[in-house]
């Protein structure tokens, strides 16, 4: 119970400390900017909060369906995975403490499963992040300038796709394993996965970008701001793609989506402080506010019997 504990009173003190301690957006700056625009009316808050919960049953969805070759979860027992293993993940570089988080739930003949549909899960929603984000940086980059130097971004890409494609070679060539996991296992579970379970994946990772992306939009709308819907997503796409290409802790996610926001919102004269609030609003609905009913499934979590 110790050990629950700590875990959720880590977990609050560092949604705290990311709040009280943002060195871009002041706390009492950011209460006073969203009380002046009238961001926290009892409307926004709803309409806003119904997103958020439709973007978590959605993930959630997402897990229930793909660990169906595994395990048969109920929605409920899927919800208590999701949302525990949020609280894990937010002390861990890029998510990585959800994959045990998500592991311990399942006895320990499943477990290596579970690690692959997990891992399987983030590839479909980064897939999604990669191709919106790829349409939307081009048409940005077509109509405003970026300063980029392509030289040594081309001349990065050869070098990083050469380092890929040596990887891969020896991997194919070895007997490659970290704990069980072999390329050749990797690649049989991916190959050998139901399509019709995988479509259903894709699906849930494509509605969550569509709902998250237009909760952007619909915070820069409160704000008052002019963006068309076009012009505002070429930013938000391109937004995404970007910050998911940069290691962070979770807890600092929304740091390096608002720094890179800032820079990418600046083209079309938005001013920063709405930015950085919207980012904060974001993180706040889809982040920290999941996690306060995590916490309540991470304290009356059993670790299962073995078989």
């Amino acid at each position: 119970m110790l050990i629950k504990l700590s875990i959720v009173a880590g977990a609050f003190y560092f949604v705290y400390q990311k709040l009280t301690e943002n060195p871009d957006l002041n706390l009492s700056e950011f209460i006073a900017f969203t009380t002046e625009n009238k961001v926290l009316s009892s409307k926004n808050v709803l309409i806003l909060v119904l997103l958020s919960i439709l973007n978590w049953c959605f993930e959630i969805l997402k897990w229930k369906y793909l660990t169906s070759s595994v395990v048969r979860l109920n929605f409920k027992q899927a919800m208590e995975q999701s949302l525990g293993a949020l609280i894990a993940s937010l002390f861990t570089p890029n998510r990585i403490g959800e994959y045990g988080a998500k592991a311990i739930y399942f006895e320990g003949s499943k477990r290596k499963s579970i690690l692959m549909v997990n891992l399987l899960g983030n590839m479909l929603q980064m897939g999604i992040t990669v191709i919106f984000g790829i349409i939307g940086l081009s048409f940005f980059m077509n109509r405003y300038h970026l300063e980029i130097d392509f030289y040594k971004f081309a001349r990065l890409l050869v070098i990083f796709l050469i380092a890929i494609a040596l990887v891969g070679f020896g991997i194919r060539k070895s007997k490659f394993s970290i704990k069980g996991f072999s390329f050749e296992k990797v690649k049989q579970f991916a190959f050998s996965y139901p399509k019709s379970t995988l479509s259903l994946g894709v699906l849930f990772s494509l509605l969550r970008y569509l709902i998250f992306s237009f909760q952007f939009y619909l915070l820069l709308h409160i704000f008052n701001t002019d963006l068309g819907y076009f012009e505002a997503m070429m930013a938000i796409t391109s937004m995404y793609l970007l910050a998911s290409l940069l290691p962070s802790i979770f807890i600092f996610d929304a740091v390096i989506k608002g720094g890179v926001a800032v820079y990418l919102f600046s083209f079309l004269g938005i001013n920063p402080l709405i930015i950085l609030s919207t980012v904060t609003i974001m993180w706040l609905l889809n982040f920290a506010l999941p996690s306060v009913f995590g916490s309540y499934y991470v304290l009356n979590f059993n670790v299962p019997k073995s078989e």
